[in-house]
């Protein structure tokens, strides 16, 4: 019979770090030089992989440098990037875990949640007003660009991660799978007796809505995964709006979507106000109230950028808005992405949408629509 936990555990690539040791310039009563945790302003990634980290450092700068951890583990190596944003992916489940742990150098003396002491299986020994222990916050992305199958490791010891990111981490657990985002860093200053404090913080950041992360309909991976035309699933015979409009990247993409659901007799003014404000941020000017279906008929549809409201078409060489528009379309029919690709392949010999051109994909989606050839 399988080890389900052991199955269930990725391999962990590295760790993705905001902060470095630097030296104090004085001497430690051992005789060895003094050294101060200190914040950086862009992620600095480590690893036991040169190669992994060679791949890293091609996408986010840096040089890959030998590096010997300060507690005596094993040589490793290291890449400063010159980035504080990095594209991720966020696992469905233990993306964010919580810890008040207690270190002897690189040995963990102490793992408690609050009420039990986890190493030895013990009610917790800190006081809860004064804890000797620290709260330690982990969080595990895959890197979406990097060639590595694996997880990165994030460890923060700081009171705003560890009030800021589970809730995230708990939200995202509701997507059923892995869901696209952004990993970032921000720097907060806080006011203390002693003076004022900076410190970095990391952040966590996703690329659909709230409204199609609550519905859990983003499955089997997020969209943002693909090396072609983005992959957003069809789940029912009605699209999930909301998730293609959080990939769009042109205005023309979103007007699409708004056309087609209303086409479809699936707009509502919830949708509506989400299309519109996706295509605000993405350029394209709105107006400045719209009106709900339910007083019109049928909303407007969202103007293009120079203000106009008639269907844009698609650029030849635009073969990602070609494919939200067949999906799109597809959705209209009742069908799922698979039977999309497997009806595109038939028709096309074999060859999959993702990489198909501009043209074949036009074809396909007038086919879609039943516009004459």
């Amino acid at each position: 019979m399988p080890i389900i936990d052991l199955q269930m555990r990725m391999r962990q690539l590295g760790e993705i770090r905001i902060g470095h040791v630097v030296a104090t310039g004085k001497t430690r009563r051992d005789g060895k030089p003094g050294t101060r945790p200190a914040k950086l302003n862009h992620f600095r990634f480590t690893s036991p992989s040169r190669e992994i980290l060679t791949s890293v450092a091609e996408l986010y700068g840096g040089e890959v440098t030998p590096w010997t951890p300060a507690n005596g583990g094993p040589s490793e190596f290291e890449v400063y990037s010159t980035t504080n944003r990095l594209p991720v992916l966020i696992p469905p489940r233990d993306a964010v875990s919580q810890w008040y742990e207690l270190y002897a150098g690189s040995k963990c003396q102490r793992r408690c949640d609050g009420v039990t002491e986890h190493k030895r299986d013990r009610p917790c020994l800190c006081d809860p007003d004064n804890r000797e222990c620290k709260i330690t916050t982990r969080v595990n992305v895959m890197l979406r660009d990097v060639p590595a199958l694996g997880q990165w490791l994030l460890i923060t010891k700081g009171y705003y991660a560890a009030t800021e990111l589970p809730p995230a981490a708990e939200l995202l657990a509701k997507a059923g799978g892995y869901v696209a985002g952004w990993l970032g860093m921000e720097e907060k200053l806080v006011q203390r007796d002693e003076g004022p404090a900076r410190f970095m913080v990391p952040t966590l950041d996703v690329e659909i809505t709230p409204t199609a992360l609550m519905a859990g309909n983003i499955t089997g991976g997020a969209p943002a995964v693909a090396s072609g035309p983005e992959r957003v699933a069809i789940t029912g015979g009605r699209p999930d709006y909301a998730a293609l409009a959080a990939v769009a990247t042109t205005p023309a993409a979103v007007r699409e979507l708004y056309e087609q659901a209303v086409a479809a007799g699936h707009m509502d003014k919830a949708l509506a106000n989400t299309l519109t404000a996706k295509a605000a941020a993405l350029g394209a000017p709105v107006k400045s109230k719209e009106q709900a279906p339910e007083e019109s008929g049928a909303p407007d549809p969202v103007p293009d950028e120079d203000g106009a409201v008639d269907a844009e078409v698609v650029e030849d060489d635009d073969v990602e808005g070609l494919w939200f528009q067949i999906i799109a379309a597809a959705g209209v029919h009742g069908m799922t992405t698979d039977e999309v690709e497997t009806e595109f392949a038939q028709a096309n010999g074999g060859q999959l949408p993702a990489t198909a051109t501009a043209g074949a994909l036009r074809t396909f989606l007038s086919t879609l629509k039943g516009d004459p050839a």
